[in-house]
């Protein structure tokens, strides 16, 4: 790599960082209180307009100020239809009211010792007419004192759940030791309110979620000492009998069989219900390509609690399906296309999909035929595809043809496959077209682990996609070109919150071919680099190896990329804006990998069915400034 190069790379990389901190050291602190209830009697007509009766001035920390200011009576009643007449006497009324009001407004933040002050005084303000108006000036004090935390906690049970942990039941000890465990206000905390009652309904959910779906709260009590501002929280519990799992029963299937739901449950009858597992299975038909929704629920009879049907609920795909669309990529440009779907062909119980693409720079057919899903999750596959690609002076002729089995969990997807491929590469130099044909026949072994938040908008967590294939090429150009190879390639991503509405991406993606370099390997197993999911700022397949003025595909590729993200305002929180830095390329050998830059900023609509990201990007090796557009996320 020249020292230039290397120097402006880690100029940049240095400034992305410092970036990634400042958004890392924002925080924005949010204040989640219970909202006091509202007389609905005493709500105003918005509609009619309003004058103000009387002015208030509140004088408190700033986040007890804006509650009072949103629930004081004095607060509500500060502005009256002009249609309406308030009293000297119903304001002296509001006043001597308000010293209350305030204390159990703030007792909800956990001040129980405030002092709350109400003063009068009458000022002169000039109104409508010549005649000056007097208006009342309210000026509220309030001074709140300690906050309280918590002193003491204890969560006990009663019922079978507490029975099966004094007769020695792992589980039961465990359920009380995580519903302990995971308390959300343990002593050394502030009292509020609203955590109080978040506390209690959170440790409800996780009795009701694992295996007790009848649970309810017993005495609950939180006990204030004002004098030492401290508070002791006591939790009971009633956990009700245990449910296990009894037999699913399906409701809604017409064209497809029972099998193609039971194979998907992975539910042990007998077994101690746990709310996760419905969940997973839920997602799993969701997944599976054959149903347009799915519910799965357990039917909380106590009569049945011992073997406690699931029912699950169904609303089928139709048998066929057709799409037909029109699009834009900034790698391939514009494009139609048409897929068709048969869940059911020839009355087999597998899934057959076609896709036909054309464009002006790429055409392209594919072909798969996916069974049902089998036991362990398991579906076995076969698939086909054809295409023509232009990009930057060659064209690539291409087909690949698989025969394999896929396995796809919660987590991990796995991938198991025996394929054989060929291309045909004509390229443009300066010296003329040269051709280039190989084919290849490989086993193949692909791996993808999520760990994040979401699989449509992560913004927390992990992905690592992983690819191993072996085989043997035969070259056209002939035997000295022949022979086995090795494929590796991998790509991580990680995601993170930075606080303050800050988000941060970074990606890692690596390849390498292994073996004789001599042997002539398809252009579709080897590297290029650039494009929307590359090195932005360069053309899709633009970086790579150059052979006597042609430029080709590498044997070794490495890229990386970091971005930073940020709502664009708070009205739009589903819109972004977003700043990267990406770098790497493809070549024949490390020793010649030369990595280029390309920076710059981005939009991000994060839209229900993935994110649109667009970006303008500035090539530093080209000097040119490119527009990307992608959809998805590539994994």
């Amino acid at each position: 790599m020249r020292p230039m190069r290397r120097s402006r790379i880690a100029a940049t990389l240095g400034c992305c960082v410092m970036l990634l901190g400042a958004g890392g050291c924002a925080s924005v602190k949010a204040l989640f209180g219970a909202e006091p209830s509202v007389d609905a009697a005493a709500t105003l007509e918005a509609s009619q307009p309003s004058i103000a009766v009387y002015r208030l001035d509140i004088e408190a920390p700033s986040e007890l100020r804006a509650l009072l200011e949103t629930y004081l009576d004095l607060s509500r009643f500060q502005n009256v239809p002009q249609s309406e007449d308030i009293t000297p006497a119903e304001i002296d009324r509001l006043v001597a009211a308000a010293p209350a009001q305030a204390r159990g407004l703030l007792e909800t933040e956990g001040y129980f010792n405030p002092e709350v002050t109400v003063t009068r005084a009458e000022v002169t303000r000039a109104g409508d007419d010549a005649a000056p108006q007097a208006l009342p000036l309210l000026r509220v004090r309030v001074r709140p004192g300690p906050r309280a935390t918590i002193d003491h906690f204890a969560f006990s049970a009663k019922g079978p759940l507490q029975e099966a942990a004094d007769a020695g039941s792992l589980d039961a000890k465990v359920l009380l030791a995580q519903v302990r465990n995971g308390w959300r206000l343990p002593p050394g905390m502030p009292f509020q309110q609203s955590q109080w009652s978040g506390a209690k309904n959170n440790a409800l959910s996780k009795l009701r979620a694992d295996g007790y779906p009848a649970a309810t709260l017993g005495n609950t009590t939180a006990r204030v000492d004002a004098q030492t501002n401290s508070v002791q929280l006591d939790v009971a519990a009633d956990s009700g009998v245990l449910y296990r799992l009894g037999p699913v029963r399906i409701n809604g299937l017409q064209r497809y069989g029972e099998n193609s739901v039971q194979k998907l449950s992975l539910l042990t009858p007998g077994a101690p219900y746990r709310e996760s597992q419905l969940i997973d299975f839920q997602e799993r038909l969701q997944k599976s390509g054959l149903f347009e929704g799915a519910s799965v629920a357990l039917d909380t009879d106590p009569a049945t609690a011992q073997a406690a049907p699931v029912v699950v609920q169904v609303r089928e795909l139709p048998l066929q399906q057709a799409t037909f669309g029109v699009g834009y990529s900034a790698n391939t440009g514009p494009r139609v296309s048409v897929e068709h779907t048969h869940r059911q062909p020839f009355g087999w119980e597998w899934i057959a999909k076609n896709k036909l693409e054309l464009g002006p720079r790429l055409q392209s057919w594919s072909g798969e035929l996916t069974s049902y899903p089998l036991e362990g999750l398991y579906r076995n596959l076969i698939a086909a595809s054809a295409e023509r690609l232009e990009a930057v002076d060659e064209v690539r002729k291409s087909w690949r043809a698989r025969i394999g089995r896929t396995q796809d969990t919660p987590q991990v997807e796995r991938l198991y496959y025996l394929e054989a491929t060929q291309s045909r590469l004509d390229t443009t130099s300066n010296t003329g077209t040269t051709t280039v044909s190989n084919r290849a026949v490989t086993g193949n072994y692909h791996w993808i682990y999520r760990d994040v938040d979401s699989v449509l908008l992560p913004t927390d967590g992990y992905t690592v996609s992983a690819e191993a294939a072996g085989g043997y090429a035969v070259s056209g150009i002939g035997d000295e070109a022949s022979g086995p190879f090795g494929r590796l390639y991998g790509r991580y991503t990680h995601y993170r919150p930075l606080g303050g509405a800050w988000f941060a991406t970074a990606r890692l993606e690596g390849g390498a071919i292994l073996g004789n370099r001599r042997v002539g390997v398809p252009d579709t197993l080897l590297f290029r680099a650039g494009g929307d999911d590359s090195v932005r700022g360069y053309e899709f397949r633009s970086l790579g190896p150059t052979v006597s003025g042609a430029l080709l595909s590498g044997r070794v590729l490495m890229t990386g990329s970091a971005e930073i993200a940020h709502p664009i305002s708070a009205r739009f929180p589903s819109l972004w804006g977003a700043a990267f830095v990406d770098a790497g390329n493809a070549a024949d050998r490390w020793q010649k990998l030369d990595p280029v830059l390309g920076y710059g900023i981005g939009l991000r609509w994060r839209s229900p069915v993935g994110p649109l990201r667009l970006d303008l990007a500035y090539g530093d090796e080209t000097r040119k400034v490119r527009l990307h557009l992608s959809v998805g996320i590539a994994f």
